[in-house]
């Protein structure tokens, strides 16, 4: 919920001026760039970041081949140097946490590169309007949680969700068909 800063760098979470001005440099050009195409360091770093290291080849190769594909070209570069400088330079959400009013299911995962578990603990505190904001770790997870670990994600939100429905109680598969998380 904050930004990159002193206290979220302390909490053990990612610098992300350091971190991410490289990808910054690579896609900025006051020339137009057609034949650009992210280098493999970029791809590395993002597939690191959120889906761990130690990521099995196959999804390192599928990952590398859609950010490459993503970002190619001119538009890809501009779209790639925007996200970079996003990450960056965010501004945080502190203030606003105050009108959050309904029920929070914040899951992170405990090998989260980006953000720590203890700077999770330190910002759910700051849902105080909120009736129930709810932390819940799960281990073996990394920043992209819904990818590394997506059985507990979906059971969680699926919990969440059922429990503050109004009206008509969910079926859990109606839930994960009408998402697209079972084959019909």
């Amino acid at each position: 919920m904050d930004y990159e800063n002193e206290r979220t760098i302390k909490a053990g979470c990612w610098d992300g001026w350091k971190l991410v001005t490289d990808p910054i440099e690579e896609s900025t050009s006051k020339k137009p760039t057609p034949s650009f195409s992210p280098s493999d360091t970029f791809c590395n770093f993002l597939i690191d970041v959120g889906f761990g290291k130690d990521i099995d080849q196959e999804t390192r190769q599928l990952w590398t081949n859609l950010i490459k594909k993503n970002y190619h070209g001119d538009a890809g570069r501009k779209r790639m140097r925007e996200a970079s400088v996003n990450l960056r330079e965010r501004d945080g959400l502190h203030g606003r946490l105050g009108n959050v009013k309904c029920p929070v299911l914040w899951l992170h995962g405990d090998k989260d590169a980006v953000y720590s578990v203890e700077n999770a603990q330190e910002e759910i505190k700051m849902f105080e309007n909120s009736p129930d904001a709810r932390l819940v770790v799960v281990k073996g997870g990394h920043n992209f949680l819904s990818w590394t670990n997506q059985d507990e994600v979906d059971n969680a939100v699926i919990e969440f969700v059922g429990k503050y429905h109004k009206g008509e109680k969910p079926d859990a598969r109606a839930l994960r068909e009408a998402v697209g998380m079972v084959e019909m």
